[in-house]
């Protein structure tokens, strides 16, 4: 058959990578051993398990920041992750890493986010004694939730991304940042800041919380003043920054980086939009109303657990683990419409 060894010819090409890049045919390997697919390559695998798992379709129906917006233009939790991906792909390219590898990340990095965006992470936190992280969460939802509870046991590398992508509010780069265990991961952590600091001023001008002519200082000089510019300005300064990722720099540690004017200035507008945008919308009716849902929710299938769904009754966990799980897989819809179907119960 002309298919077979597809994936060592695959294999062989990625010896052209950097010599810092993860290849896959050396990859730490995975929960389960299993044969390896006679096309694809481990992190193709990987990628391709992700698109099509259940997890990654709901994201379509998941806040990013704004709660059910009228514009058809919003950004959704998986238009989020499509740009991270595209980000990620670009500056994985320029670098000569694995690309395959930080596509999986991305797709994957934000499986477990909740419905209503961070506001619904705050909550769950707040409630369940375990505390609650989307990333971990993430990790959760691909090693153990999807596939009626089999996961889709992805491979380490692609598991180290998703884990360790998350930044909370700790400085970029700085105190707090955390370490992933490759390259790949390092570059889909910082493309995760690059999408969504631009596309959340985007939508912030949408919805007039603010104008182009509000942003920081010098900002708008060094970055650029449309979305395409200052995300060009960005890539190309952690692809100059991180150069020596290529192996081509003799002697230089490979990490991924930016410069500091260019660092200063992203972190200038994260923190606008912290002070702007993200905590005054956490102050609105609706940010109010989703915390309402929400812990409603957590509060009625913890002290009634008959009303999970088959898939969340499995035993040997407890009630508030599995009804995290139930409800951090939840679109902001469904969750909305729980909310109305148990809220007569007291």
């Amino acid at each position: 058959m002309i298919h077979q060894g597809i994936r060592e010819w695959q294999e062989e090409r990625e010896e052209s990578l950097s010599p810092h890049a993860v290849r896959s045919r050396l990859s730490r390997g995975r929960l389960k051993a299993e044969e390896p697919c006679p096309v694809r390559t481990a992190f193709q695998r990987d990628r391709d398990r992700i698109i099509h798992c259940k997890a990654f379709r709901r994201l379509k129906h998941k806040t990013q920041v704004f709660i059910a917006p009228l514009g058809d233009h919003y950004v959704t939790r998986l238009t989020h992750t499509l740009e991270v991906s595209q980000i990620a792909r670009t500056i994985a390219r320029a670098l000569n890493l694995n690309e395959d590898l930080t596509e999986a990340i991305a797709l994957g990095h934000d499986l477990g986010h909740t419905p209503f965006g961070h506001i619904g992470e705050e909550v769950l936190d707040e409630l369940y004694p375990q505390g609650f992280r989307h990333n971990e969460q993430s990790l959760r939802a691909v090693d153990h939730l999807e596939r009626e509870g089999a996961g889709l046991n992805l491979t380490w590398e692609v598991r180290d991304g998703i884990l360790n992508h998350a930044k909370t509010r700790a400085d970029i780069f700085g105190e707090g940042w955390g370490t992933v265990g490759t390259l790949e991961g390092q570059v889909c952590k910082i493309a995760d800041i690059v999408a969504y600091v631009n596309h959340d001023i985007g939508d912030a001008i949408r919805a007039g919380l603010i104008a182009e002519a509000d942003l920081p200082g010098s900002t708008p000089a060094l970055l650029g003043r449309s979305h395409s510019e200052r995300i060009n300005t960005m890539v190309c300064d952690i692809i100059d920054h991180s150069w020596a990722a290529t192996g081509r720099s003799q002697g230089q540690e490979p990490a991924i980086g930016m410069s500091p004017r260019v660092l200063e200035a992203t972190r200038q507008l994260r923190e606008f939009l912290f002070h702007r945008v993200y905590n005054l919308r956490s102050d609105q009716e609706e940010a109010a109303e989703a915390r309402r849902v929400v812990r409603h929710l957590y509060e009625h299938f913890s002290h009634r657990e008959d009303g999970l769904p088959e898939e969340y009754a499995r035993q040997g966990e407890e009630v508030e683990r599995r009804v995290v799980d139930y409800i951090s897989g939840m679109t902001d819809g469904y969750a909305q419409r729980r909310y109305e179907e148990v809220r007569v119960f007291r």
